[in-house]
């Protein structure tokens, strides 16, 4: 018998963005390039517009965007800007700068 096991995630983010500004646009396309360069298949994104959502920006306490989080693993990293210096997200997320072999 099989047992319907829930495979989760390695990496829970989530990216808060405001509208379709150039910012926001070229944050969503890099950090979605990244994580499935580096990430494939373990990771979850979750993208917030705060223009659609105004309440998160208060409720989240966001003070920048475009500003990305790593909700999982542990610690909560935070990363603001467009996320076109792949090196650097790759820092903040803690992820090895190699290419994911899985």
């Amino acid at each position: 018998m099989e047992e319907n096991v829930e495979i989760k995630p390695a990496y829970l983010l989530k990216l808060y963005i405001t509208g379709a500004s150039p910012n926001s646009i070229k944050a969503v396309n890099n950090i979605k390039v990244i994580c499935e360069k580096y990430l494939q298949h373990r990771y979850n994104l979750e993208i917030v517009d705060v223009y659609q959502e105004p309440q998160v920006a208060k409720t989240e306490q966001l003070v920048a965007l475009p500003l990305l989080i790593r909700l999982f693993p542990l610690p909560v990293r935070r990363l603001i800007g467009n996320m076109s210096n792949t090196h650097k997200v790759l820092e903040g997320l803690e992820l090895p700068e190699t290419k994911n072999t899985f």
